[in-house]
């Protein structure tokens, strides 16, 4: 296992009306994140937030190259990101105490925080197709060129760890500064972008120099 501490190459925020920041996704073009009771578009080279979603935005956020998933208490929720229009859903596998959530492989991960595990579900149907232990809380999920990451935030303490799908064992940590935590994790070319919790910001992130490039 390699640790290393983490590079913030960039800061986005505090945003008008945010009192926090939840989940993360990116759709190839602009940063969703989850503020609350809405989803907000941000313009990663401008910094500025472009449009917004009004819908119960307080955990992980999601893009399947369609469409917005979105946590909503103990729902996950299908949302079309052009017209905001909810397109159905599904249980949400920790029935409320869900928190990071991804797209890969067809299916949706999604991190639980206290139970410290990530759940792969159909989308479809919500069912646990198959559950990745963890040893810390889990606070976002991101795949990227078979990399499995996830963000972890416990007190003061806050990292982002590449753990083997397989077993669960980590094996890359990023450690964050003391004080800055990560509430939701994607990670997009040489990037990660990190929900900062009730900071109200969104944080870019450098990857590891060895890790993949799309």
């Amino acid at each position: 296992m390699t640790t290393a501490p983490a590079t913030i190459i960039r800061e986005y925020g505090p945003f008008p009306d945010t009192d926090a920041v939840h989940g993360v996704t990116h759709d190839g073009q602009q940063v969703w994140f989850a503020s609350g009771d809405r989803l907000q578009a941000l313009d990663p080279a401008s910094g500025e937030t472009q449009r917004s979603i009004d819908t119960p935005a307080h955990a992980g956020t999601a893009f399947d190259g369609q469409h917005l998933y979105q946590i909503a208490e103990d729902r996950i929720r299908k949302i079309d990101p052009r017209s905001g229009r909810v397109l159905g859903t599904i249980p949400a596998p920790g029935g409320g105490a869900d928190s990071g959530l991804a797209w890969a492989e067809g299916t949706l991960w999604v991190g639980q925080y206290r139970e410290r595990t990530i759940h792969q579900v159909d989308p479809s149907t919500g069912a646990i197709l198959r559950t990745i232990a963890s040893n810390r809380f889990v606070t976002g999920v991101t795949w990227l060129d078979g990399e499995l990451w996830h963000g972890t935030w416990e007190g003061d303490e806050s990292e982002l760890r590449r753990i083997d799908p397989e077993s669960g064992t980590v094996l890359e940590r990023l450690t964050m500064p003391a004080g800055v935590g990560v509430s939701g994790l994607e990670a997009c070319g040489d990037r990660f972008f990190c929900g900062g919790g009730n900071s109200g910001k969104v944080r870019a992130v450098s990857r590891p120099a060895g890790s993949p490039r799309n």
